[in-house]
């Protein structure tokens, strides 16, 4: 198929998990099955990290053929190696932004204003949001120029505070993800602990969990399919 477009993924660059002893990084499947999905439509996509370099990374299970073939993709094996950081990076190259999770996204996506501005001005360009499981925290100080936040009023998933709670790591994790969307104006929607539960608001995807990261995918590029088709009238989707 032909290239359509690009489509930017951001990784956490945060490697500790809090007190516990335990490591983390970007959760690894929430990365290789949208890209699988984006580069079957016919998308070119490229990695960026909060602080460049290598990204950890979590959840790596070799039994899964589609994060071998992430890994192993020559493309991204090249990035991997040396991602660019936000500021290095620029928005109009880009249909779309997806904030890929993992809990270490919880402690670098929320504070980083390069990453914001990145997603930010892709966005009012009439590209598209997407954010899986924990990468929402990427949304939650995502102001647009008018100085709103992105997610007040829009209907959005992301990992439920039922399901932190559920492996425990609610006292680890530096805020409560629902919870701090909802503080922001978002409207969270919900399905049961660890299904996939994904939401489309206009130009906006998010999905509740790993098993999320799929149906996110999907979603992202029939979004940018609405919007190249509504380009020709010259409309765009909020």
């Amino acid at each position: 198929m032909t290239r359509t477009g690009k489509i930017l993924i951001a990784l956490t660059s945060h490697d500790r998990l809090g007190d516990t002893g335990r490591g983390t990084g970007f959760y690894l499947p929430e990365a290789a099955h949208p890209w699988k999905t984006f580069t079957e439509a016919g998308y070119e996509v490229d990695l960026v990290s909060v602080r460049g370099g290598r990204p950890p990374m979590d959840g790596a299970d070799a039994s899964d053929p589609v994060q071998r073939q992430f890994l192993d993709d020559p493309r991204i094996a090249a990035q991997l190696a040396d991602t660019r950081r936000p500021a290095q990076v620029e928005a109009a190259d880009y249909d779309a932004v997806l904030y890929a999770g993992g809990h270490g996204t919880m402690w670098d996506f929320r504070g980083d204003r390069d990453l914001a501005v990145l997603a930010r001005d892709i966005y009012e360009a009439g590209g598209a949001v997407a954010a899986v499981c924990h990468g929402p925290a990427g949304l939650v100080d995502l102001t647009l120029s008018d100085g709103g936040y992105l997610v007040d009023g829009k209907q959005v998933a992301s990992f439920t505070n039922s399901e932190e709670a559920a492996v425990n790591l609610t006292g680890v994790v530096p805020f409560p993800l629902q919870s701090a969307l909802e503080l922001r104006g978002a409207e969270h929607s919900a399905a049961p602990d660890f299904t996939a539960h994904v939401v489309v608001d206009g130009r906006l995807v998010t999905g509740q969990n790993p098993a999320s990261a799929v149906g996110v995918g999907e979603a992202l590029v029939r979004v940018l399919a609405a919007r190249a088709a509504a380009g020709a009238t010259g409309a765009t989707a909020s």
